[in-house]
């Protein structure tokens, strides 16, 4: 009697177990790939002029659709983990010049000056200013790949180290950088300007070095002076309003709110 009353039901409860997890994690992967959103060509935003025509017609990849690399392409968060932590498989090492400079008010800055490995297209001597993101420095993987590149290319790149990012160069004075300071940066400028009097710039900052080679530029004429032109990449816009989304759960947003405090808290620490 009591093998009459035995039923397959839970084996089958089981699967069904087993293939809610399967569907609940294939949801997961495709929401935190983006996989479901669809490429399309960038939007531009611009001015009609004789210079945004000539720089649309020169860089046809700039109307064209976007189409990023298969199954992880589509997500900010791989692109961040895996370019911004891991680099390339091989990421290049240019061999540059450290260089120091005092501040009036006994801070020391440190840039490295990279020389171009071959002739520019154009015959004429062009150096890129460059300004990293936050807490960043010409040692990070990112910053080395663009100035590899730049040099094969012909240009001269001058990297700016923040004000403390660096691990083996001490404050000597009782600051570090800033969200807003440019002292650091035009000194930089400055300097390479009076050691190349020839040469023309090409100021590029990325993430908060956007916000500083702006800011930098528009803070006097003078600056502008020699500046071929301005790239400012992946630039946050206000820091106060940047501020309110870094608050949100919504799409891990607060989850880089703590990464980038626990790192800069770390900076702070070093210099204790």
């Amino acid at each position: 009697m009591s093998v009459m009353l035995e039923t397959p039901e839970l084996p089958a409860v089981f699967d069904g177990v087993k293939l809610a997890a399967v569907a609940a994690v294939l949801y997961v992967i495709v929401r935190c790939l983006n996989l479901k959103s669809p490429t399309a060509p960038p939007q531009l935003i611009y001015q009609d002029s004789a210079l945004s025509r000539f720089l649309i017609k020169s860089c046809p990849l700039l109307t064209k659709e976007y189409i990023p690399p298969l199954i992880w392409g589509k997500s900010g968060h791989f692109q961040t983990a895996l370019y911004g932590k891991m680099g390339r498989v091989r990421s290049p090492h240019p061999y540059g010049h450290r260089k120091y400079l005092t501040m009036p008010d006994g801070a020391t800055a440190t840039f490295d000056l990279f020389e171009p490995q071959s002739e520019h297209c154009i015959g004429e001597d062009v150096t890129m200013v460059i300004c990293p993101g936050i807490a960043n420095h010409s040692e990070k993987q990112y910053i080395r790949t663009f100035v590899d590149y730049a040099q094969k290319n012909g240009y001269r790149c001058a990297v700016l180290n923040h004000l403390g990012a660096l691990p083996n160069i001490e404050l000597t004075s009782p600051r570090m950088f800033t969200y807003g300071c440019t002292w650091e940066f035009g000194a930089m400028v400055s300097h390479i300007k009076k050691t190349y009097p020839q040469t023309q710039l090409v100021v590029v900052g990325f993430s908060l070095g956007g916000n500083i080679v702006c800011k930098y530029l528009g803070e006097n004429q003078a600056n502008q002076e020699r500046v071929l032109c301005c790239v400012s990449v992946c630039q946050g816009y206000s820091a106060l309003r940047a501020q309110e989304t870094f608050m949100q759960w919504d799409q891990c947003r607060r989850f880089y709110n703590f990464l980038m405090a626990d790192n800069m808290k770390k900076i702070i620490l070093s210099h204790r």
